[in-house]
């Protein structure tokens, strides 16, 4: 979940650049554990696992860490807090859930690849960030690649499952960009205690869907249900803790990197471990994504990489 850097932020360190490795790795692994987590559990179970393990971890590590609670009678605080839990954990994962029964994992991992470009125009409109014409022109190609990553799906929608999954894949990626806007209009509020009660709201969502449609889950064996235990401690979790690390010592633009490792590792988990077939459009649409996404943040990225002054 992204969270505002207020503070000054040093020069990236050996420990911050194995961190962005380590991020890239866990999150582009996440996709094709979740396809391993759906060979034995529903698509809701495997959402509402992921999510109530991740917020058990995090309410233990805020305590732990003695980040404070907000107060309640902050209304308006708790009222971010919910809608942020919902829209960056209950609605898309169970939209991943539901959509990687039909799709790559290496689908999914690409469809993400889409938030930062989705949030620059929703940004010039609900925050205080102007879109100006790069930005446009690398949410352009963007787009173009959102376009040709669902190829033949965009003619067959009611026609099958696939074309919806695909959708539903690129729905989630909405889902995080409209809740990366919520939360930098959010209230100030610890961004430790504001991870882990997002996860305890979107557990609140998605524990009585799960009862409802799919019941009380069952062990069905350790493949699956190991990778529901490293979907709520690892990507859910420990990831977390780490972004906000990297954040508050390097800065939010030195974050983005992860952006672009995740659907490349997502599509090698994908084909190397899963025997995938990866289709010339996927490599194509990640091209147009990964281009977008230079073009767009190439001010702040390039002080990264060139001499200064």
């Amino acid at each position: 979940m992204p969270c505002s850097n207020t503070g000054m932020t040093m020069a990236p360190t050996p420990s911050n650049w194995l961190s962005i490795l380590a991020l890239g790795l866990i999150w582009g692994g996440t996709f094709m554990v979740v396809s391993i987590a759906l060979e034995g559990y529903g698509p809701i179970t495997v959402a509402c696992a992921r999510t109530t393990l991740g917020a058990i971890a995090l309410l233990t590590a805020r305590v732990i860490m003695r980040r404070p609670m907000p107060a309640r009678s902050d209304i308006k605080l708790w009222r971010y807090i919910a809608i942020i839990g919902v829209l960056s954990t209950a609605f898309p994962f169970m939209l991943l859930s539901w959509g990687q029964q039909y799709v790559p994992s290496a689908f999914a991992g690409i469809s993400m690849s889409a938030v930062p470009l989705m949030i620059l125009p929703l940004a010039h409109y609900f925050s205080d960030e102007r879109l100006s014409i790069r930005k446009f022109t690398g949410v352009f190609f963007g787009f173009i690649g959102a376009v040709v990553l669902i190829g033949p799906g965009v003619m067959q929608l009611g026609q099958g499952t696939e074309p919806l999954a695909q959708i539903a894949c690129l729905g989630a990626a909405l889902c995080y960009a409209l809740s990366s806007i919520l939360t930098r209009r959010c209230p100030p509020v610890d961004p430790v205690t504001l991870s882990a009660l997002a996860l305890a709201m979107g557990a609140i969502v998605l524990v009585p869907s799960m009862l409802i449609f799919e019941g009380v889950p069952q062990w069905v064996g350790a493949r699956s249900s190991l990778a529901i235990l490293f979907l709520g401690f690892f990507p859910t979790a420990l990831a977390t803790l780490l972004r906000v690390q990297v954040i508050r010592t390097a800065g939010s633009v030195f974050m983005t990197l992860v952006n672009y490792q995740v659907p490349l590792w997502s599509m090698i988990f994908g084909a190397w471990v899963l025997s995938e077939d990866l289709p010339l459009r996927f490599f194509a649409a990640l091209a147009l994504i990964l281009i977008g996404l230079a073009v767009s943040q190439l001010a702040g990225i390039t002080r990264w990489f060139l001499p200064r002054a």
